[in-house]
């Protein structure tokens, strides 16, 4: 009896540990972004998923996790040709997380793809982001089809939903004129500031004020320059920071820091071997443009219909024209009634009222000593 026991209990625990197992693998296989085939390749092995950074990246999961870091997943993928594929993918927060991780990733020698969002590729390995999933994929041979194969597995990537798919805007105010491609950085922590080597250190940003910060570099004609926005919440902030940046850099004598300015919540900062002139131009080049953007759910009800307000236009005429009508037949129908009830005393009377007319004239037969001559007729 007792071993009984011990049977049935050690089957009941089995069974529970069945039961959560497969559960945790339905929920890993709910938020896995990998697919298990795409464009002609197939998964090769098991698929390997994470949510710590140091597996995505060891060196520099401290900027992963600035950029809102939350899942990483990696596959090696086969070909019947006997190609492979290795396929790294960071989930982030949101899609400015995977915009600016793939800035940080970028380097100069890539060349521009069309992937997803936003892609470069150098040699066998293609960077690209796709809402807020950053794809690093690595082939051993590229082919003809290697760009179309992995627009295939964008198109499948999962998309994020609601603000969460929005991408920063401050990048936008980077000037395009003599920007070096595949500079620009986009920058929301004081790891990732560091390690991108700005112009301006993490304390006098101020991170914790809400800033977030985008740098390029610009060719000059002693050399290549950077270009540093920071963004504050309001202008009075952004006001605060300037004044710190530039007491904490009149100062330095390194040449480095050339010019400073403010414009709306943004300050912006030229650094590098620039002349005045050059300096004066690059900062001039930027300009805070306030846009108010009404975010606000439109529903398409019967009550917001524009053609529901057109029939309601309508219907109200037609009920002025029956108001109208009725009253024209009410007015009417008193003039009948009362000459029927009163005949001769209201309307349509036989005879004229009497009235006093004046009959006036100048003419010399009724003129007297130079006098006009007038008569009252009673009529």
């Amino acid at each position: 009896m007792f071993s009984r026991f011990i049977f049935v209990s050690v089957l009941g625990l089995g069974l529970s540990t069945a039961v959560h197992a497969s559960s945790a693998d339905k929920n890993v296989r709910a938020t896995q972004v990998l697919p298990a085939q795409f464009g002609g390749w197939q998964v090769s092995g098991a698929m390997h998923d994470s949510a710590d950074a140091a597996a995505a990246d060891p060196v520099n999961s401290g900027v992963l996790k600035e950029y809102g870091f939350s899942g990483f997943e990696s596959a090696i993928y086969t070909r019947d040709d006997g190609r492979r594929l290795t396929l790294k993918a960071a989930r982030f927060a949101d899609a400015s997380g995977a915009y600016g991780a793939f800035t940080y990733y970028k380097t100069p020698p890539m060349l521009v793809e069309k992937i997803g969002d936003q892609a470069a590729s150098l040699n066998e390995r293609v960077l690209f982001y796709r809402g807020n999933i950053l794809v690093d994929a690595v082939f051993q041979k590229l082919s003809a089809m290697s760009a179309a194969e992995l627009r295939e597995l964008a198109d499948g990537l999962p998309l994020p939903s609601g603000s969460t798919r929005n991408l920063p805007g401050l990048p936008a105010y980077l000037p395009t004129q003599s920007y070096v491609k595949n500079t620009a950085k986009y920058v929301v922590g004081p790891r990732t500031l560091q390690k991108v080597n700005a112009p301006i250190p993490a304390d006098l940003v101020g991170f914790d004020s809400g800033a977030e910060v985008v740098l390029g570099n610009y060719t000059g004609s002693n050399g290549e320059a950077t270009l540093m926005l920071i963004s504050y919440p309001t202008p009075q902030i952004a006001g605060d920071h300037l004044r710190r940046i530039q007491a904490a850099t009149s100062g330095q004598n390194s040449g480095l820091l050339v010019a400073t300015k403010r414009t709306g919540p943004i300050v912006v900062i030229a650094a590098g071997p620039l002349p005045s002139s050059e300096a004066a131009s690059l900062l001039a080049s930027v300009n805070y443009d306030a846009n108010v953007t009404w975010n606000e759910n439109t529903y398409f009800t019967k009550k917001d219909n524009l053609a529901n307000l057109l029939v309601n236009v309508i219907v109200l005429c037609f009920i002025i024209i029956g108001f109208a009508l009725a009253a024209g037949l009410a007015f009417g129908g008193v003039r009948v009634l009362a000459k029927r009830l009163f005949p001769d005393r209201v309307f349509d009377r036989s005879r004229d009222v009497e009235f006093i007319s004046l009959h006036l004239s100048e003419s010399p037969s009724e003129a007297t000593d130079g006098n006009v001559s007038s008569s009252i007729k009673v009529v």
